[in-house]
């Protein structure tokens, strides 16, 4: 059994239930996890030492990650380092196979252009696209988004491309990588 942090943002939802997902498999599996939201990571910190390995989950939004999560991770990439760790992206434009793939996710790339840590475990999930809940301003940008990369665009739906099967295998991957820590 293995003290597990999950650090995630999360801006609609979709994440954070993901978290969720990964959360209660972990615990099935007999680990103790704690889930914290990134702003509470930067607001009131973390006791590193109470962890044996972190996880850290964070979408894209228009091509980047939301400015808490590089604020977190200058603020502690030493501190990551030290620990067995890992980390997901959630995107869209992770529907496509290739996309899904490390090498293939752009924003994955972007991200370990421009970030001193260098998470030991990388995984890349398709989100969701939520249009009846968008702003107008977000619902455009993303039916412009999906217009051209030959996405739906149909302003009622509510697509949710994650594979939670895969959500599930992910836990079990993170849950057997926090044992060998």
């Amino acid at each position: 059994m293995k003290n597990i942090l999950i650090v995630y943002y999360s801006r609609k939802g979709h994440t954070a239930r993901m978290v969720r997902t990964i959360e209660d498999h972990l615990k099935e599996m007999g680990h103790n996890v704690t889930v914290m939201p990134v702003s509470e990571a930067l607001l009131e910190g973390v006791d590193w030492d109470k962890y044996d390995f972190v996880l850290c989950g964070f979408p894209v939004l228009y091509g980047t990650y939301h400015p808490n999560v590089y604020e977190f991770v200058r603020n502690n990439c030493t501190r990551l380092d030290r620990k067995p760790n890992a980390m997901f992206n959630v995107t869209v434009v992770a529907r496509s196979p290739f996309k899904a793939t490390v090498e293939g996710n752009r924003y994955m790339q972007n991200f370990l252009t421009r970030s001193p840590w260098r998470p030991k475990d990388l995984k890349c999930f398709a989100g969701k696209i939520d249009y009846p809940n968008l702003n107008f301003f977000d619902k455009k940008c993303i039916q412009l988004i999906m217009k051209i990369t030959n996405g739906p665009t149909d302003p009622t739906m509510c697509i949710d491309f994650t594979d939670w099967d895969d959500v599930k295998r992910y836990a079990e991957h993170i849950g057997k990588l926090a044992e060998q820590s």
